[in-house]
This record gives structure tokens, C-alpha cells and sequence, in this order.
């Protein structure tokens, strides 16, 4: 099978994988625009399905990550009937080809110890040499691949490795990175509301921003009187549960 970059020449015309369709799918690519003079790359199977990776230097990635010189990968993600084909593979063989390339020291993502939604699985990083390098309080882990024996081995930033806030109620921190934000916070916030729950949500719109975030995932991420509750993005029902308040 065969590979396309896409670029700001060609993301109008070209599917970006995610599975948000419409207003979600046209967010994401507006996000991306403003990242391909920062380094990004989004790197997708001809094929059309979810079947990508995403990745851009380091010190530009939308993360509160120490990491100079390296490559992060935001996203690698096949699934569905592309699974199981070995694109996983192929997808990072070419992260690692340019990032070699480019001079980078080698690459950094975001797992944990047990397979975790939204994060990179960590047997198929341990499959390819990557290794723990960090780990916030509530287990979610920055991996890295070194290019050399000599790289500097990479950080969480110490507002990341104890993810807390000082607010009560609910506190939601969510980027434009993953499409699917677009689709539940909206949701989560008319829930909340319709149900008398306090929820405050911080759009992080800059990479500033989420280079300072309290948790190492900047896509969502949810706090319940300033202790941290999960990165995976949730439905309204799972937020009426966390409250307390029955269907």
C-alpha cells in the first residue's frame, strides 16, 4: 500500500483518517495548517481509513514534555481492516527515516504501563526499542526511542508529573488536537449545566499553553476537585456517572 504526506498544498482536497467527520474533521485540518511551519507531519495510507501518524519536534508539540532535540509523535493510529498489515511499521519507519534525516536525537510519545484509550500501545513500543523515560503520579508515561546511547534522555515538565489544580468541582482542560473533542466537549458542557454541575473548561489554545498544562495530555483532560480523573475523552453519560447523578 501506498503513503501520502499531507501539506498545506493538498489538506483541503485530502481525508485526514480521524473518525469525526464535517465540522469536527474541517477543525482539525485548520489546526494542523498552522502547525506545518512548526515541523508537523501527517503521514497517511493512500487507503482511505484510520491508518496515520502524526508527529512534529519537540519543542513544538502541544505537550508540557523536556525533550530537545527530539522528534514526538502525537498520534500513530491504525485500526479497523487496516489493522494487522504491518502499516504500523511502515508509518514509523518514516517517522524515524526523517527525523534521522533532520538530525533529531530520536523520538519521544506519550503510553503508559498497561494500554491505555488515546495513548500509544506500550507492547508495540517495547516491540520497537522504545523505552520509559518519565512517568506523572497517575501513571502516564513519556516513552523514547534514542537514535544514540549518548541522547539525553527526556522529561515530563513538573507541572505534568503531578497532575493537580487548585479549583474546585470540575475542571476540564481540552486542545483542538484531537477531533473528537469537538464533538463531546459541547456535549459535556450542556450536561453539565442541564444537571447543576460545576464544570469549568479551559480551551488551551496556544502551544505556550499546553507546553504549561497540568497533565501530560493536553488533548482532555479532567479533574475532580483539583485531583486528576482521566485523560480519555468521555460521553455525557460518564460524566453524569463521575457526579453522581443517575440516568
Amino acid at each position: 500500500m501506498g503513503y501520502l504526506r499531507i501539506t498545506e498544498e493538498n489538506i483541503d482536497k485530502e481525508h485526514i483518517c480521524c473518525a469525526m467527520s464535517g465540522s469536527q474533521s474541517l477543525r482539525k485540518k485548520e489546526w494542523l495548517k498552522a502547525r506545518f511551519r512548526e515541523g508537523l507531519v501527517f503521514y497517511r495510507s493512500e487507503e482511505r481509513g484510520k491508518c496515520f501518524i502524526e508527529y512534529i519536534p519537540a519543542e513544538n508539540a502541544w505537550h508540557p514534555i523536556d525533550a530537545p532535540g527530539y522528534m514526538h509523535i502525537d498520534c500513530l493510529w491504525v485500526s479497523g481492516a487496516l489493522k494487522g498489515h504491518g502499516y504500523s511499521n511502515d508509518l514509523l519507519a518514516e517517522c524515524v527515516r526523517d527525523a534521522k534525516e533532520q538530525g533529531r536525537r530520536g523520538l519521544t510519545i506519550l503510553s503508559s504501563r498497561k494500554k491505555k484509550g488515546f495513548l500509544a500501545d506500550p507492547k508495540f513500543l517495547t516491540y520497537k526499542s522504545f523505552k520509559p523515560a518519565d512517568e506523572s503520579e497517575t501513571g502516564i508515561q513519556l516513552w523514547y526511542l534514542p537514535f544514540a546511547e549518548s541522547a539525553e534522555t527526556p522529561r515530563l515538565k513538573e507541572c505534568a508529573r503531578h497532575p493537580r489544580v487548585t479549583e474546585d468541582g470540575f475542571v476540564l482542560y481540552y486542545a483542538d488536537q484531537c477531533p473528537y473533542t469537538y464533538y463531546w466537549v459541547p456535549r459535556l458542557e450542556t450536561a453539565a449545566r442541564e444537571h447543576g454541575i460545576p464544570l469549568k473548561v479551559i480551551h488551551i489554545d496556544s502551544r505556550e499553553a499546553a507546553q504549561s498544562a497540568p497533565s501530560p495530555v493536553t488533548n482532555f483532560s479532567l479533574f475532580s476537585d483539583g485531583k486528576f480523573v482521566t485523560h480519555e475523552i468521555l460521553s455525557e453519560k460518564k460524566l453524569l456517572a463521575l457526579a453522581g447523578i443517575p440516568e
